[in-house]
């Protein structure tokens, strides 16, 4: 395979006639049956946001023990304490953010809105710059062991790649069409790009486009 970019090769999967499959499901065992019993996860608190806020996105940081909620139509991004369980600061962003994600290593958050990104310093609770060059952001992910950016452009089907030290635009990667969510493995540096549309514009064949390094 040969890479059509200098930093990333495309392979795009195509999620196509998928039908479901019945099988017959054997009685669980009283072992995992008791396996499962043993946890418990519950609703322990309720964290009261912005009234007309339209919260959407959230993303954590789990060093400082952090979470950030972007608001959409208050144009914010709430920092919330995950010791206290409060709201502890709002930030004024821009117009209509959406994506929101962190670099643990870095204490920096990406937030996606309008047509840029916006880069906030977790420890000033400030934005420090404003990344242009997409074409209507959505979702983002952060690869925090090579401290990259990836940007799915839900208007122009696109990736973009983002230098986290410079917050320079590095690459353009064509991916499906209508790119609303990334995630990234920090192990293989592969991102995963949800492509919400088909060819013809419907959900019918929606794909997921695979970024992974180009071999050396």
């Amino acid at each position: 395979m040969r890479c059509t970019q200098r930093v990333t090769c495309l392979i795009t999967l195509a999620i196509t006639g998928l039908a479901p499959m019945v099988t017959a499901a054997a009685a669980p065992s009283e072992a995992s049956t008791a396996h499962r019993a043993k946890g418990c996860i519950t609703v322990t608190a309720t964290i009261h946001l912005r009234r007309a806020s339209f919260p959407g996105w959230a993303a954590a940081d789990p060093k400082t023990n952090t979470i950030y909620v972007t608001n959409a139509v208050a144009h914010t991004v709430a920092v919330i304490s995950g010791q206290t369980n409060t709201v502890t600061a709002t930030i004024p962003v821009g117009r209509f953010p959406q994506g929101a994600a962190v670099n643990p290593k870095t204490n920096t958050i990406y937030v996606t809105r309008g047509d840029a990104v916006s880069v906030i310093n977790g420890r000033t609770n400030t934005v420090t710059a404003t990344i242009h060059g997409s074409g209507g952001p959505f979702g983002v992910a952060v690869d925090p062991t090579t401290n990259t950016i990836y940007v799915a452009n839900n208007y122009v089907n696109t990736v973009s790649i983002i230098n986290g030290q410079t917050n320079a635009v590095t690459a353009t990667i064509h991916v499906g069409t209508s790119p609303v969510g990334v995630a990234v493995d920090p192990v293989t540096h592969t991102a995963y790009v949800v492509n919400s549309l088909g060819p013809a514009g419907g959900d019918a064949g929606a794909t997921v486009s695979v970024l992974a390094p180009c071999p050396r």
